[in-house]
């Protein structure tokens, strides 16, 4: 096939999380966080992994910087954790933790890399759930008063807010698989109120204090498919569409609830909460994986390939779709791709190569949709693959590898796999071949 081209100025990028990481869970202050709690609770995580060693990143961090810079990388999204900067989720910033994101900044500007902000990537401090985690409206007030913090310390250019309020809202609250490990979907539409509500406070007051800088969500979002042409698998369809995307996309640009999601009880939406949550957002962090088909009786049905991950069916053509959908029936602002990738099972051959053909296949066919998206007008300015390198995948702990870059958990040895040289490669050149 012909080579696809990319923009000259199209940003290409990776992205990690601070709990998977960074390890280091106990040193320089940090409190402990509610995935620390989960992670130590036996049968809660595959092989009762927790979050150290991670990728030690904490203190390998400059060893990863010239990593990205050998790849080519010109940004870099990443998240802070919650607790190292306030151990208890409130009062005086910990010192040595925002001295550790500063460094990280710091090398990345120093190497040529975007820096892209994640403030809130899960790792909400226990000493908040402890006092009702975000079932609480006190902690969207506290994470406002953590952004600040954290707004005033780096000095970078693009910042987002919650990661994948979905993913908190239905694995954390509502089947229970995630920390906190509720299950009730009651609470789960509680939480996700606040979890919307810290996202417009803390975009409120970056645009109040901070002009020039640009905020905004990042939304996991499945196109939903009838599973068969039947009416019934298409209504079925259009109620996951509600659970899946419009739950957090209409409130965000539209100021409202899709009618369907709204509980009994709605003491916990207090009158001008929808205003601050649809507080105009300057760009829209997409992250896309699978999509949904959903059959008559409202159960997924897998009808695509999957690999390492059984949720995650490899099919491109989702990736247009949720990007041209969202383009059409929403405001328009910059599309930014911050996660797209596969678990694979990985490991180095006699030669030391990793060689993950499942993953370039998975990328190629997924880059190649989005730049159908783009010549179709769609405005996506940079794509970040997940993940930068294999790390701690929360339930499923070190059992599955989403890195291009391959870790040797034990040693901590970091070992470029095939997708690496070919995305350095995509980066060198722009053509997706």
């Amino acid at each position: 096939m012909n080579a696809l081209r990319f923009p000259s100025e199209f940003v290409w990028g990776a992205s990690t999380s601070a709990y998977q990481i960074e390890g280091a869970t106990k040193e320089d202050g940090r409190g402990v966080s509610i995935w620390d709690t989960f992670a130590a609770t036996p049968g809660k995580v595959r092989n009762g992994d927790t979050g150290d060693p991670g990728a030690d990143h904490y203190h390998r961090y400059a060893q990863d910087l010239d990593l990205m810079r050998e790849l080519g990388l010109r940004s870099y999204r990443f998240s802070v954790a919650w607790p190292r900067i306030q151990p208890n989720g409130s009062g005086k910033p910990n010192q040595k933790g925002l001295d550790f994101y500063r460094r990280l900044v710091d090398g990345l500007v120093d190497r040529g890399i975007r820096p892209m902000v994640t403030l809130f990537h899960w790792d909400l401090p226990q000493a908040l759930q402890d006092a009702g985690g975000w079932e609480s409206r006190d902690t969207a007030l506290r994470f406002a008063e953590y952004a600040e913090i954290v707004f005033g310390a780096l000095h970078t250019r693009d910042w987002l807010t919650i990661n994948e309020p979905k993913t908190v809202v239905d694995c954390g609250y509502r089947q229970g698989v995630h920390a906190p490990g509720i299950a009730d979907w009651d609470r789960a539409l509680v939480a996700c109120h606040h979890l919307l509500l810290a996202h417009g406070l803390a975009s409120r007051l970056l645009h109040e204090r901070h002009p020039g800088r640009r905020i905004g969500p990042a939304l996991n979002l499945h196109p939903t498919y009838p599973a068969e042409d039947t009416q019934a698998c298409r209504d079925a369809a259009e109620r996951q569409d509600v659970i899946e995307n419009r739950l957090y996309l209409d409130p965000i640009f539209k100021g409202y609830y899709p009618e369907e999601t709204l509980p009994a009880d709605r003491s916990h939406i207090r009158e001008g909460d929808l205003a601050v949550i649809s507080e105009p957002i300057d760009l829209l962090a997409v992250q896309y994986y699978t999509p949904v088909f959903v059959g008559p009786d409202q159960l997924r049905v897998i009808k695509h390939t999957t690999r390492q991950a059984g949720w995650l069916e490899d099919y491109p053509d989702g990736f247009h779709d949720i990007l041209t959908r969202v383009h059409r029936d929403y405001p328009a602002v910059p599309l930014v791709i911050t996660e797209n990738g596969l678990a694979t099972d990985d490991e180095p051959g006699p030669d030391g190569r990793v060689a993950d053909e499942d993953r370039v296949s998975y990328l190629r066919g997924h880059l190649a949709a989005m730049h159908r998206a783009m010549k179709a007008g769609v405005p996506v300015e940079g794509y970040h693959v997940w993940s930068l390198m294999d790390n701690y995948e929360w339930a499923e702990g070190y059992a599955q590898r989403f890195g291009i870059v391959h870790v040797d958990f034990e040693s901590q040895k970091r070992t470029p796999k095939d997708s690496a040289i070919w995305y350095r490669d995509l980066i060198r050149t722009g053509e997706l071949h």
